[in-house]
């Protein structure tokens, strides 16, 4: 949801410049950032309270940089399917909204830009827009290929964890 907040903040620069300072107070980025930080919290409470249930029948040996919930499913010899379910469900939908937020917020600028072409203004937009599309980019690809395509190879696992 951070990266949704930085997309509107640009979104907010960009294409309202005259009220940015009106309409990114500081009281709604506290509470933008305290809503991220809270729908994080209550998004890993969820997924640790559901891992709490499982049981682990030998001594397994982790071998990622940390434990990512998806290893840790593998290693339990319990019935994990609503973990998965879980994982599907409420993952997609954290994983969607702040990505539907992002794009909006870009194509929104986009659309800003391309109706009033300046050199100026397009550089603006690069040099605001740019760094944060690739971080966006490299995060989601990354979110998606470890939690939502399954993969048979650990090797691959490990290194999207470092990643991500």
């Amino acid at each position: 949801f951070l990266l949704a907040v930085m997309a509107y903040d640009r979104y907010v620069a960009i294409c309202h410049p005259l009220h940015y300072t009106t309409i990114m107070r500081e009281g709604l980025c506290v509470l933008l950032v305290a809503a991220s930080w809270i729908i994080a919290c209550d998004h890993a409470l969820l997924h640790t309270l559901l891992l709490v249930r499982l049981s682990f029948c030998a001594n397994n040996t982790v071998t990622h940089f940390f434990c990512d919930l998806t290893v840790l499913l593998k290693l339990s010899c319990s019935d994990t399917s609503l973990n998965e379910l879980v994982i599907f469900v409420e993952g997609g939908m954290l994983y969607s909204l702040p990505l539907v937020i992002v794009l909006g917020s870009y194509i929104h600028i986009g659309t800003i830009i391309l109706r009033a072409p300046s050199t100026k203004r397009l550089l603006k937009a690069f040099s605001t827009c740019g760094s944060h599309l690739l971080v966006v980019s490299l995060y989601y690809g990354t979110l998606a290929g470890i939690y939502f395509l399954s993969s048979s190879w650990d090797s691959k696992d490990i290194i999207a964890s470092v990643m991500y």
